[in-house]
């Protein structure tokens, strides 16, 4: 199976505008992200995806780049315009601001697209701040370990525990936070795209859910990695630490 490692890269940022370009440790984000897809054994070529000339000036120096359109709604759609015309039979979505991703998780998530359409990845919650924390999205699982369903809400909700403190919640149920990677079969990619934003889409704003919501499985690999990622500027030097 031919599988692209595709990361869509936008200029554009609220909190930290030109965030691909930010310096760390001496090399833009970005590039940090494409070395540690390097390291990946499952994925047959790396693409940034971008609609900004300047990220495609300087990313053209370490990897192949395409350029789309810039109307897209989502990093799936922007995505899905490069996997379209770059063929392959199978995608994987990386976040260009996680300059840590582990390699092994990305290959764990690409090699579930022998067995499933779509696949993503969660890791069990062990800080207490995160439990109710609606910018850290909860997954839960079925027996066969595909995803029933995403929130920002705590889920699942424990009856006889949910008086206690949080700590002992953490301890008496196995809390999964939802890892920022999607692997996608390349005409699962192409058809989830087509659908119209659905119903609980757009109340969580979580893009997966369209998915779930138009009856596609998402096996979701259970791995011990937490992402790091860089949403702030002030973010660069906590990563620059790690790095050192």
């Amino acid at each position: 199976m031919k599988i692209l490692g595709i990361i869509p890269a936008r200029f554009a940022s609220t909190r930290f505008p030109g965030k691909p370009l930010a310096l760390i440790a001496g090399k833009p984000l970005l590039q940090h992200v494409v070395e540690q897809c390097q390291q990946a054994k499952s994925l047959s070529e790396i693409i940034v995806a971008t609609d900004d000339t300047r990220i495609w000036e300087v990313a053209q120096n370490f990897c192949r780049v395409e350029m789309t359109r810039p109307e897209h709604p989502s990093g799936s759609d922007r995505i899905a315009e490069v996997a379209e015309r770059c063929g392959g039979d199978a995608v994987v979505n990386i976040q260009g601001d996680e300059p840590l991703i582990d390699p092994n998780v990305i290959d764990a998530v690409a090699n579930a697209l022998a067995q499933n359409e779509m696949s993503t990845a969660a890791t069990r919650i062990k800080n207490i701040s995160e439990l109710d924390n609606p910018n850290v999205v909860k997954v839960v699982v079925n027996a066969a370990g595909r995803a029933l369903y995403f929130s920002r809400r705590t889920i699942p909700y424990l009856r006889e525990a949910a008086s206690r403190p949080v700590n002992e919640q953490l301890a008496a149920f196995p809390f999964l936070k939802h890892l920022g990677i999607y692997g996608y079969r390349r005409e699962t990619l192409l058809r989830l795209v087509k659908f119209l934003v659905s119903p609980l889409e757009n109340a969580e704003k979580l893009e997966q859910l369209r998915a779930l919501e138009n009856g596609i499985q998402i096996a979701v690999v259970q791995v011990d990695y937490d992402s790091i990622g860089v949403d702030m500027p002030e973010d660069v030097a906590r990563v620059e630490k790690i790095l050192k």
